[in-house]
């Protein structure tokens, strides 16, 4: 049956009036007659019958209007709901896989709250190789670390450099020439960790260059190297060893790209931070 002689159907049930009820979706007369006849002759029964002067609802027409109300209902629900896709974009998003397990979450639930609807690609790459993915237009956004010191994208929270060791495992601290596992030699904590070294005149060797956390994490693990990484991307398996020079802090920001990407409005971006306290 056709969703909008259903609606005429039910205008004349609101007003009991032929003339009213064309008045009232905004038809002439003769076209509201002319819904009425099509759906009786859909259904196969008369739907109004002569009482007096007036024309009242048949036996026919008093079971349709349960049957009509649900079946605009239904229409109009999932109409809705379809809309909702309408130009709809995934969000193409970056995050270097040591932020994966304590800010990405934060940062996938507050464009959630702001579009339930949302879709979210996910890249795991260094900060460095997202940026350059960011400004090819590649990605619509990347969550990065940046420098204390910059005003660069908008800011997520902050991240402390520490030295990560095994648990339970004293020896590897004792050897002659310090074993390290670190991240590749862009990452801010790589310069820092081996700067820090040299100036205490302690000796190390490079044992391990990772450009994943989970790998270096894993070196750690098992007591083959100590390692430097943010603290946001230390798992409890693992120790802080305190007594080692100090790493630097760094901002974690999000950045967007030069296209805006509808989830990225400028209101959410503004309330950014506000969202991420949340979680």
């Amino acid at each position: 049956m056709d969703i909008e002689s259903l609606r005429s159907f039910l205008a004349f049930v609101e007003t009991g009036s032929f003339t009213r009820a064309a008045k009232q979706i905004s038809r002439t007369q003769s076209a509201f007659s002319a819904q009425m006849r099509k759906l009786e002759d859909e259904i196969g029964s008369e739907l109004f019958v002569k009482e007096g002067r007036h024309l009242i609802l048949s036996e026919a027409g008093l079971n349709l209007v349960s049957h009509a109300t649900q079946l605009i209902q239904a229409h109009d629900g999932a109409l809705a709901q379809l809309k909702k896709y309408k130009n709809k974009q995934p969000l193409r998003l970056g995050c270097p896989e040591d932020y994966n397990e304590q800010v990405l979450p934060k940062v996938m639930a507050a464009l959630r709250e702001s579009q339930p609807t949302c879709s979210i690609q996910l890249f795991n790459q260094p900060s460095s190789l997202l940026r350059e993915w960011l400004d090819r237009g590649e990605l619509d956004a990347a969550i990065v670390t940046r420098s204390s010191t910059s005003e660069e994208g908008y800011w997520i929270t902050q991240d402390q450099g520490v030295w990560i060791g095994a648990k339970n495992s004293e020896l590897i601290y004792d050897a002659d020439s310090l074993p390290l596992a670190l991240f590749q030699t862009d990452c801010r904590y790589h310069a820092a960790a081996i700067d820090g070294l040299t100036k205490r005149g302690r000796a190390f060797h490079l044992f391990a260059c990772s450009n994943t956390a989970s790998a270096q994490r894993a070196i750690v693990r098992e007591g083959l190297a100590i390692g430097a990484m943010g603290k946001l991307s230390v798992t409890s398996d693992l120790a802080i060893i305190d007594n080692m020079p100090a790493l630097p802090a760094v901002d974690v920001v999000l950045l967007v790209g030069v296209k805006s990407h509808p989830l990225l409005t400028s209101e959410f971006l503004s309330k950014l931070n506000t969202l991420m306290s949340t979680y």
